[in-house]
């Protein structure tokens, strides 16, 4: 059973939750909290917060940026002129330093260089012909302010290339036609047929189930698109200091002198249609050395490289395409048995009948349904009773990880008159699969959502998917990690999976009983929430357009214990909190918690048959509340000097808001803008002591990346490792195979990270996959056939120490496959060594080898 934590072990057999009674909000602050529980402070009944109790004017515009008073005419008319990359070292908004990570992006309405979080926004410009680009925040707020007093003027948008009347797409009533009918039909005989005018909407970040448009070759795993427009999101790993010896398998190169070929690459305002990947690293822990050895292994010229060649680069359709029939009443193609060179035996109609009552037998193995080539899913009928006593569908996948998507688990409660396998589910998986072959992943409480009925009802809305933590998995079909299970959603908690996971999560727990939440789903379920209502994130987040939400850092924690509120901020995302920071109103400071297996207990926001949000508390059975959980924090400047007090702290729906005075409030943001621990007394002012704290804190890096992945090469954890994953940016076709580059890992720590230019690192990280491929593709099949199905290639660059090594299934390459990789590889590894002279560069390439059909 993977339960992690601090539980006891006759604990860990019952992860069910300790479900309180509502709390009490006309109680003492939790300051005279007992031990057997939790108190609530005084704030408004049912745990519902007015603007005009907390503080907060009633306009949620005191959340978006101030806007000038004038609006300046030529925003979004006329090209801007771009500040040139090399003179933003920082953001030129939250003034974040720009790292491997931290990515410049030029806004196309002001020429700024700003990060992906200060300009991710997208506006039509009317010097692009109105179409949609990259604008920074406060121009997208100054183009749209300008377009509402556009509207309430009674003026029309004109393009001044065409002069024509441009209808607004939030408002249908400008397609329609103001003249009478007669004049549309004798006008329309004297004219050739109009084109029509169709608003296009935007899917909201996160959300998947809706075609999206191709994009260039590359996307990062955060979405974004190299030299494009699209906006970007994301972050891995560590591993102890050791030796690399030169086993069978392993190359190790001496440097060559310095070629003055080099290439500098800056950037540049004008249009790009470069498609290669721009990978940038964040820190890292851990070294890899390998001591030179000696001269190349191959003496001589090495004969042309895949550099200099046109390598045999191939489309994904055929490796993607489903296998799911259409009819209801058939099933995908079903594997009977797999070869020792790799091939399949496979049953293309399976008998449905026969199928179900193999996948229903307790002592066979599960059944390996084909989704698509390159995916598998495996279904088995599991009883749950070490846990939660329930017949459950199992659905387990082979071949996410070949797209950069975590592996996906769904547990579906078997019913009672299930004759049937629930076929929705293939077809789901593989959506999941064909979007993170276009960069759209979903990881740790991420979503999908349904555009269609889904398992026989229309009141199914999606999935959220979550890692697990203290759930029982012992009877559970597992893949290799990293692995998501995705629990089933009902429409009226949509909303809530897009903005604020973390609270639906919570609530599911609460719902049935089980810490922090359930692994399985339930179908035709009643929802645990309904209409938004009265609920104080709707000052935090934007319910209806899902333009903002509450700030989240990653790592970040918020833990309740006894007269004290500790905030936990990891010095490693001092960027994402600058963010954050300077999102917000100068009054009011507000973000969101993650999950913490540091806690017992968790608040949980509740919504009774009133719509009225209330309080309330899970925990693990059978252990003493010592530390709780919260899932946000709200600052509020708005305290006056004559209410007599330091501060006050209040349990508002699952989360804490703190009230404070002004120069209370300007004294927090400076400490978090210079990284200095903050401390918050709260009670009167007449006592000695404060009643109780709220203490924000800045702590060790956050390490909790990469959980259970090994090395493919040596077995080695890349726990805490820095990884980026690359979409659909490397695929190279031999006759019946293909080997895609999907990721890469950076070994070396934060303080030896190269001194250059992400973009250069970019290209020497494609250049050194480039190589890999074109040395393997005429082996594909004799590696699919070893079963070596996934690579890893390890790499270091230094002045004094250079090699690399090659592996799979945890043992190293032979020498048949060296030979090539040698020739391709090691002059792409001299110029790099002489062109990098100051911190060694360790890298590991991953690499999978997929099928081709015809």
């Amino acid at each position: 059973m993977a339960i992690s934590g601090q539980m006891e072990h006759d604990q860990q057999q019952q992860p069910i939750t300790d479900y309180g009674e509502p709390w009490d909000t006309r109680q003492a602050p939790h300051q005279d909290m007992p031990q057997d529980g939790l108190r609530m402070p005084p704030h408004p009944p049912l745990g519902v917060a007015s603007p005009e109790d907390v503080g907060f004017p009633p306009n949620v515009e005191m959340f978006r940026d101030d806007l000038s008073s004038v609006l300046p005419s030529d925003i979004g008319w006329e090209a801007p002129v771009w500040v040139p990359d090399e003179d933003a070292p920082n953001c030129m908004k939250c003034e974040a330093k720009f790292t491997f990570t931290k990515r410049r992006h030029h806004c196309r309405a002001c020429g700024k260089v700003l990060c992906s979080a200060c300009c991710s926004q997208k506006a039509r410009l009317a010097y692009m012909d109105n179409k949609s680009a990259r604008v920074c925040s406060t121009c997208y707020n100054i183009l749209q302010r300008a377009q509402a007093r556009g509207q309430i003027a009674g003026i029309s948008q004109v393009t001044p290339s065409s002069g024509q009347a441009s209808p607004n797409p939030n408002n249908p009533m400008e397609y329609c036609s103001t003249l009478p009918p007669m004049q549309q039909a004798q006008e329309a005989l004297q004219r050739p047929p109009p084109s029509v005018l169709v608003p296009v909407g935007g899917r909201p970040q996160g959300a998947l189930g809706v075609a999206q448009r191709e994009g260039r070759h590359v996307r990062f795993s955060d979405g974004s698109i190299p030299g494009g427009d699209g906006t970007s999101d994301s972050s891995t790993p560590s591993t102890p200091s050791h030796p690399i010896t030169t086993p069978q398998g392993a190359a190790a190169v001496r440097p060559r002198a310095a070629p003055n070929t080099s290439p500098q690459h800056k950037g540049s305002p004008s249009k790009t249609t470069e498609t290669r990947a721009r990978l940038s690293p964040s820190k890292n822990r851990g070294q890899h050395s390998e001591r030179q050895s000696g001269s190349p292994r191959h003496g001589g010229s090495p004969r042309k490289t895949g550099s200099q060649r046109s390598p045999p680069r191939s489309r994904q359709s055929s490796r993607t395409k489903s296998l799911i029939p259409d009819e209801e009443d058939r099933l995908p193609p079903v594997i009977l048995s797999i070869g020792d060179k790799g091939d399949y035996e496979v049953d293309s109609e399976p008998d449905p009948d026969r199928t179900l009552a193999e996948i229903k037998r307790e002592e066979t193995d599960p059944v390996m349904f084909l989704a698509n080539p390159n995916l598998v899913v495996l279904v088995k009928v599991i009883n749950l009773s070490c846990c939660v006593n329930r017949l459950c569908w199992c659905f387990s996948t082979r071949g996410m990880h070949t797209v950069s998507q975590d592996e996906v688990v769904i547990l579906l409660e078997a019913m009672p008159d299930d004759d049937v396998i629930p076929r929705d589910i293939f077809a789901h998986l593989q959506m999941v699969y064909e979007e993170a072959g276009k960069g759209n992943t979903v990881g740790d409480l991420g979503h999908t959502i349904f555009n269609q009925p889904f398992l026989g009802s229309r009141e199914h809305g999606g999935f959220l998917y979550i890692q697990p933590t203290f759930q029982c998995t012992q009877r559970l079909i597992l893949p290799d990690p990293p692995y998501v299970v995705g629990v089933l959603l009902q429409k009226w908690e949509t909303p809530w999976a897009k903005v604020f996971p973390i609270r639906l999560m919570l609530r599911l727990g609460a719902e049935f009983r089980y810490y922090p939440c359930p692994l399985f789903s339930v179908r035709f379920r009643k929802p645990v929430y309904c209409e938004i209502g009265h609920t104080i994130m709707n000052l935090l987040a934007d319910f209806r357009n899902f333009q903002y939400m509450l700030g989240q850092v990653r790592g970040v924690v918020i833990l309740l214990e006894d007269k004290r509120t500790l905030v936990r901020i990891p010095s490693n995302r001092y960027d994402d909190m600058m963010k954050v920071l300077n999102n917000c109103n100068e009054h009011v400071l507000s973000w969101g918690s993650n999950f913490s297996e540091e806690a017992d207990s968790h608040l949980v926001c509740i919504q009774n048959d009133e719509g009225a949000y209330q309080t309330q508390a899970i925990s693990i059975q059978n252990r003493q509340r010592k530390v709780t959980g919260a899932s946000f924090i709200v600052f509020n400047g708005s305290l006056k000097t004559t209410a007599g007090l330091r501060g006050k702290s209040s349990i508002v729906e699952d989360g804490v808001m703190v009230q404070i005075l002004p120069e209370k409030m300007s004294e927090l943001r400076q400490a978090l803008r210079n990284m200095k621990d903050y401390t918050i007394g709260c009670g009167s002012t007449a006592a000695e002591e404060p009643d109780e704290t709220v203490e924000v804190r800045w702590v060790e890096d956050d390490r909790k990346m990469n959980i259970g992945v090994t090395s493919p090469i040596d077995g080695q954890s890349m726990e805490g490792l820095t990884n980026i994953h690359v979409h659909s940016g490397m695929d190279f076709a031999g006759e019946h195979r293909t080997i895609r580059w999907t990721e890469v890992f950076f070994l070396q720590t934060e303080d030896s990270m190269p001194q250059c230019e992400p973009m250069e690192l970019s290209r020497l990280a494609e250049s050194i996959a480039t190589a890999t491929c074109v040395a393997l593709v005429q082996h594909l099949d004799s590696l699919r056939e070893a079963g070596m199905n996934k690579l890893g290639l390890r790499v270091n660059i230094d002045r004094d120490e250079v090699g690399y090594v090659a592996g799979s299934k945890g043992q190293f390459l032979p020498p048949l496959y060296m030979t090539d990789l040698d020739n391709e590889l090691i002059p792409v590894i001299h110029n790099a060594a002489a062109s990098n002279q100051d911190t060694p560069i360790r890298l590991e390439l991953i690499f999978h080898i997929l099928h081709n059909v015809d």
